[in-house]
């Protein structure tokens, strides 16, 4: 099978750049090897310039791939930063089961030109900075509650005070790191006035909003169906012949749906539309679970409705439909 146009894989280390190019009509791929530094981006572009391709597909590899990405977009290229799982499954369904980095760069190439993977606008350098900065607490959060596990069960008065002391030096930091969150939400209009809309609703606290905000840029411009899978709160079928499966839930952002989880399990207490519909699907025989997972893709399809449309919360212009 041939392609018309010209499709790019880059395999990410911290190192180094893999390239792979699949040219139009025919199966041939040059490869090549770029240095993962700000030069060897400046080389990879204007190699990739002159090739002009449809576009330019990286793994997303914990935040090595962002740097070559900015680079490329900068140039007006074509990049695509997609899930490795989707790769590792394209590769699988191909028979492509060796695994190298010229391999993983040519395997990209192909899944740019098979699959087609939407082009998205890549996060400006504020947005990355907020989204950092609410990881970083989310990081602080766990070790915090680590600490405080470990201190039930620590046999050495010594011991104890030591993590004790830690304890109280993570509960420093992320002071610090709330009051930056504060400054960086306050220094933004936009993210002011959508933090104000998101909070508006009732069961959506300050730690939820600011998720949304800095792990889910695409609220307010995504279609329902979109938000819900980007999240991975959309129900995907599981039929085959005459087998209807039970619908599940797959994939997406594991942050912001955890974070969303939370909000619609208070939203179940506290907000009307919500908890009416929540136990309206329990009363039809869902179990708690399922009722909670519909709770949640319907308190974001509000959501994302109000940051679209720029409204804050109005119980009477949201049905407790499904």
């Amino acid at each position: 099978m041939s392609s018309t146009t010209t499709c790019v894989g880059i395999d990410v280390a911290k190192a180094h750049l893999d390239l792979a190019v699949r040219f139009p009509d025919s199966e041939e791929v040059q490869t090549s090897r770029f240095e993962n530094t700000a030069s060897g981006h400046e080389a990879l572009a204007d190699r990739l310039a002159e090739t002009d391709p449809e576009r330019v597909v990286l793994e997303a590899t914990g935040g090595y791939e962002r740097p070559a990405a900015a680079a490329l977009a900068a140039r007006g290229l074509p990049v695509a930063v997609v899930n490795p799982r989707t790769v590792r499954d394209f590769a699988r369904a191909t028979s492509r089961l060796a695994k190298t980095d010229e391999i993983d760069a040519r395997i990209l190439a192909l899944f740019a030109e098979r699959m087609r993977p939407e082009v998205r606008p890549l996060e400006s350098a504020d947005q990355q900075a907020l989204a950092a900065l609410v990881t970083r607490r989310r990081q602080i959060q766990k070790m915090k509650t680590a600490e405080k596990n470990r201190l039930q069960s620590v046999p050495s008065e010594a011991v104890r005070s030591d993590v004790q002391a830690h304890i109280s030096f993570l509960e420093e930091r992320l002071e610090q790191v709330e009051k930056r969150l504060d400054e960086a939400i306050k220094a933004s209009p936009v993210w002011r006035e959508e933090e104000a809309l998101l909070q508006s609703v009732p069961g959506v606290g300050e730690a939820t909003a600011r998720v949304l905000l800095a792990e889910l840029p695409e609220l307010g411009q995504a279609n329902r169906q979109e938000i819900a899978k980007l999240v991975g709160v959309a129900p995907l079928n599981q039929d085959s012949g005459q087998h209807r499966g039970k619908r599940t839930t797959w994939g997406g952002r594991a942050a912001v749906r955890s974070a969303l989880y939370m909000a619609a399990l208070s939203a179940t207490r506290f907000n009307d539309k919500i908890s009416e519909f929540y136990h309206r699907l329990l009363d039809r025989g869902k179990a708690k679970k399922v009722a909670l997972v519909a709770a949640a893709r319907k308190l974001l399809v509000i959501l994302n409705t109000m940051v679209k449309n720029g409204t804050k919360w109005n119980p009477d212009l949201h049905t407790s439909s499904s």
